[in-house]
Formats: C-alpha cells, structure tokens, sequence
C-alpha cells in the first residue's frame, strides 16, 4: 500500500536530511555536442549548494566546463530527489574541504588536478510514489517553494 503524500514542507525537510546524510549522487552531464556522460560522485551540501570534485581528465569534469548545466539524483527509485543547477569551477575554504572529506571518505586536496565544483540549484523536485508526482517541485527558478 502506498503511504499518504507527503506535504511539501515536510518533503523540503526530508531532501535537506538526505543532502546532509546521502554522500553520493548520480551526476549527468552533457558535452556541447549533447553527448550525455553519466557518473556517481560524493557531494557535499553546504550553503545551498553541492559541491563535487573529480579529476580534470574524466569526461565529467569536461562537460563541466564546457556545459555548466547538471542534472544529479540522490536517493532510490521510490524516494528520489532530482536537481537541475548550474555549475562553477570554485576554490573551497578549509572548512568546506574538511567538510566533504570527512563525508566523501576521500580527500581530494592533495591530489593534483582534483578542482571543487559548486552546483547552485536552480530546480529540486522530490518524490517516493506517484502520488507526489502532482506537487514534486519543491524549488524552481532557484527559489524553494515552501
């Protein structure tokens, strides 16, 4: 049986939980040509944004400074969370980086040619089943809704 749809507060609470818990999301990308490239990074939300670092060689890192358009997925199948952001190429403070290597359990810093990128939001939606399909944008515009 399916449980009742979640108010959208309540669903903005549960992304959040899951941003701060979740360590991995499944990043896609798209080089200018539109090939699309598809790849599970750690990520770290902090200041409204997520941050991800990956080597500068691997076509993810690529189609990020060519497109700084992304789409990730955190979560499963029946309790997902799609966002849609905008991309930078930043440096990170000592915080941050303290930050995302204790989650990640990897610490990028002292490897070469591993940059910091910031995903801004500009659309999040969420949903488990398909009755929060109806109201599953929580943000939009990079503004939340609720």
């Amino acid at each position: 049986m399916t449980a009742p749809a979640r108010p959208l507060s309540v669903r903005k609470q549960d992304t959040l939980q899951r941003f701060e818990k979740d360590v991995d999301a499944w990043v896609s990308t798209a080089s200018l040509d539109g090939t699309p490239y598809l790849m599970p990074l750690s990520f770290l939300w902090t200041n409204d944004s997520l941050l991800l670092s990956t080597t500068a060689t691997n076509p993810t890192a690529r189609n990020l400074r060519a497109n700084p358009v992304v789409q990730l997925t955190v979560g499963e199948v029946r309790d997902v969370i799609h966002v849609t952001g905008t991309v930078e190429i930043v440096e990170v403070t000592d915080a941050e980086s303290e930050a995302f290597a204790a989650k990640a359990g990897f610490d990028p810093r002292p490897l070469d040619h591993y940059p910091f990128f910031r995903v801004r939001p500009t659309k999040i939606q969420a949903w488990r089943e398909v009755n929060e399909l109806k109201d599953r944008v929580l943000m939009d515009a990079g503004i939340w809704l609720v």
